[in-house]
């Protein structure tokens, strides 16, 4: 016969392998801000380098129009965040984002004007 005497994990309407988000909430609050900025661009660089179809020859994952949303996003998030995570982190991601407008105007059959390529609104026009 098994106990049903509640435990403070069933009480609350969860099971015992539920997560435990006080705990992940925590551990979300202890995850300096740089890191977490960082991290998204680095998810947002990786997959705009997909949909340009950078990760190997022939891909078939090629899509311009979402590689220029994300395009978009993480130049003005690396744009907005440059001064609050110091240039030691920001640099390395403007050449990414600089890389990546490069090669979105590359593969392009019609390339943007000057100034009007992905993320360019924010950064400004992008010469190779």
């Amino acid at each position: 016969m098994t106990d049903a005497t509640p435990t403070p994990a069933t009480e609350a309407g969860s099971t015992p392998d539920a997560p435990d988000y006080d705990a992940m909430t925590r551990d979300i609050a202890d995850v300096p801000a740089v890191e977490v900025i960082t991290t998204v661009a680095v998810h947002l660089l990786s997959a705009a380098a997909v949909n340009l179809g950078l990760d190997k020859p022939d891909s078939e994952h090629k899509d311009l129009d979402e590689a220029r949303k994300l395009i978009t996003a993480l130049a003005g998030l690396v744009t907005a965040s440059a001064t609050e995570i110091s240039s030691f982190h920001a640099a390395p991601l403007r050449d990414g984002l600089k890389s990546l407008q490069l090669a979105f105007r590359e593969a392009s059959i019609v390339p943007d004007e000057p100034g009007q390529g992905p993320g360019e609104k924010f950064t400004g026009p992008v010469f190779g």
